[in-house]
């Protein structure tokens, strides 16, 4: 156990995590040269496409006598819960600055979170050497933020391998090994978990005290799951057999379940006896609050069962994911699904269409309100606009508040200040980083952070802020459900709620949106945005006409009114015989949620 180092890399997104991972690996002489690629610890083709880190990803290293078990970790806010468990499985972290960009809002919420962890911190200014690199003003930040030494802070890039050999002395030297009693009986921590094709589930360990062999018998405390390891070993970062894992390693077990629900995050695995009761089970996660809710139906009927089983197994390798079955007159059975995040839709959604072959309708996605009805006690919670009742029934209803920062340049205090304030923002304070970069506070509605936010901060700040936010709590709210009507039907997946005084303007906005998207037809299609009963917007898309005239010649003009007369008929006919439903493509919602 002297041996051991468990460490991880915490950073903002984008300063640079994966590559320096990859120059510690190649440094380490884990993976073979020949075999080296860019941002190996990323298996996802999502995170190479998009650039960044979705997933935790453990890798074991050896290094001057020494195992180095790193884990790398995501940067966007939206996985902040997978950061939170890597760093209950390690004792010391990496803290990853950018030279060009300085301390950044996840920056910041990365390191509470380690120090909450009681973890060791070791600085990092990464990207040294770029033209634009402010070591000495990245560094100063940095002191003042760990009220640490200059000495203390390594300066590295990861691109061209500089500093490297200092953070794993560093590592060594500083980072304390881990604290278990091998002769105790095994308890291990899983702290990921994956779904494989052919080896079933994948539980990814941290050993707190025992060791555990291939062939143990194995028990998990919390699901009482019983089962044989088939196989244990190291990430390297492949799967890598070793036959046992000891006291304070981190490493994978093949768990031989194949039922995805008895292998959860957070549980103890222990090796079964008939003591095995006796065992204490370590303190696992506090469980992920979603931030956003969604409606995910298949696009085709009969591929329920192929969704149910899709999204039950990116719930093993997604701990922050919840989900309950749904069912909607319109789109027929489905989930109503809780995620951390707009991105975390995204990438969900992204992974059901290329890992399991799914084409999904997603409704517009909301947060969740806590309602109280009239004579009736208790607090009801919503997560669906169609499970709002009635507003006479209504006694309150709140909504859920956040706790954002902002940390952006001097010279756009003023323009992020007047976003965040029209998005019902409430000021609290300003602290500076440094004399060009305050930290702006403010109490903000979720519901607004889920729109366009991201992207107009981004706009009006040049794309130089960056941000944070951490549920506060829930406040009282105005809201009313805003039903979309499309050819004389309403469509399910379109309704939201909305605040009563911005009604109107969305209902305009989401109205004049499909009629630039929607495709025409052969009859007229009605687009409407209704409150109840009242119309409160409406558009109209025109027919696609065939022209029925175009083979006359001569004649009155009672027999070009005959034919059009007909053509009129005809479209009546065909509507009334159901032919005038008007499909709504599925890249439509993301486009309403972000341009409405």
């Amino acid at each position: 156990m002297d041996k051991i180092r468990n460490f991880c890399i915490i950073a903002h997104i984008d300063h640079g995590k994966s590559t320096l991972a990859d120059r510690m690996i190649e440094k380490t002489g884990t993976v073979d040269m020949r075999k080296m690629k860019s941002q190996i610890l990323d298996k996802m083709d999502l995170e190479r496409e998009r650039g960044i880190t979705i997933k935790l990803a453990p890798v074991t290293m050896d290094y001057q006598g020494y195992q180095l078990n790193l884990i790398d970790t995501p940067g966007h806010v939206d996985f902040n819960y997978e950061v939170s468990r890597s760093l209950a499985a390690v004792e010391g972290a990496v803290l990853l600055v950018d030279a060009t960009q300085g301390i950044q809002a996840q920056t910041l919420a990365n390191l509470y979170l380690a120090m909450e962890q009681d973890l060791v911190i070791i600085p990092v200014v990464n990207k040294i050497d770029l033209p634009a690199a402010d070591v000495p003003k990245v560094s100063a930040e940095i002191i003042k933020l760990l009220g640490c030494k200059e000495s203390d802070i390594v300066q590295a890039s990861g691109k061209t391998g500089a500093g490297v050999e200092d953070i794993l002395a560093k590592v060594i030297s500083e980072i304390p090994a881990p604290q278990g009693d091998p002769a105790k009986p095994l308890r291990a921590l899983i702290f990921d978990s994956n779904y494989d094709e052919y080896k079933g589930v994948v539980a990814y360990i941290r050993v707190v005290d025992g060791s555990i062999s291939k062939n143990n018998k194995i028990k998990l405390i919390a699901t009482d799951a019983k089962s044989e390891a088939l196989d244990v070993g190291i990430f390297s970062p492949d799967y890598h057999p070793t036959g046992q894992l000891a006291c304070g390693q981190i490493g994978y077990i093949i768990t031989g379940f194949k039922t995805v629900g008895d292998c959860r995050v957070g549980d103890t695995v222990t090796i079964y006896k008939d003591d095995t009761h006796l065992v204490e089970a370590l303190q696992g996660y506090a469980e992920a609050k979603p931030m956003v809710y969604a409606g995910i139906f298949p696009s085709e009927g009969n591929n329920y069962a192929l969704l149910r089983d899709g999204i039950e197994k990116l719930k093993l390798n997604d701990a922050a994911l919840i989900y309950e079955p749904e069912q909607s007159q319109a789109l027929g059975l489905g989930f109503r699904c809780g995620f951390l995040g707009l991105l975390h839709l995204e990438i969900f959604q992204e992974r059901l269409r290329r890992e399991h072959g799914l084409e999904l309708i997603v409704t517009v996605p909301s947060v969740a309100y806590q309602i109280k009805t009239k004579g009736k006690a208790g607090i009801m919670t919503i997560s669906s606009p169609q499970q709002l009742p009635d507003q006479s029934q209504i006694d309150s209803l709140e909504e859920p508040w956040v706790s954002l920062d902002v940390i952006v340049p001097k010279e756009y205090l003023g323009s992020v200040m007047a976003l965040v304030q029209s998005k019902r923002g409430v000021y609290k304070n300003t602290e500076y980083i440094d004399p060009t970069r305050p930290i702006l506070h403010y109490d903000l509605p979720m519901a607004a952070v889920l729109t366009d936010f991201y992207d107009k901060l981004k706009s009006v700040s040049s794309g130089y802020a960056s941000i944070n936010y951490d549920f506060i709590g829930y406040r009282e709210a105005d809201v009313v459900k805003m039903d979309i009507w499309v050819a004389e039907e309403i469509v399910e997946s379109l309704s939201m709620i909305v605040y009563r005084d911005d009604a109107f303007s969305r209902g305009k906005a989401i109205v004049e949106l499909l009629k630039d998207t929607l495709p025409k037809q052969m009859f007229v299609i009605k687009l409407q945005a209704m409150i109840g009963g009242n119309i409160i917007a409406a558009e109209r898309i025109s027919a696609m006409r065939k022209d029925v005239t175009a083979k006359l010649y001569g004649g009155d003009v009672s027999r070009k009114n005959k034919l059009l007369d007909k053509q009129k008929k005809g479209k009546k006919k065909m509507m009334a015989a159901g032919k005038g439903k008007v499909a709504i493509p599925s890249d439509t919602f993301v486009k309403l949620l972000k341009n409405t």
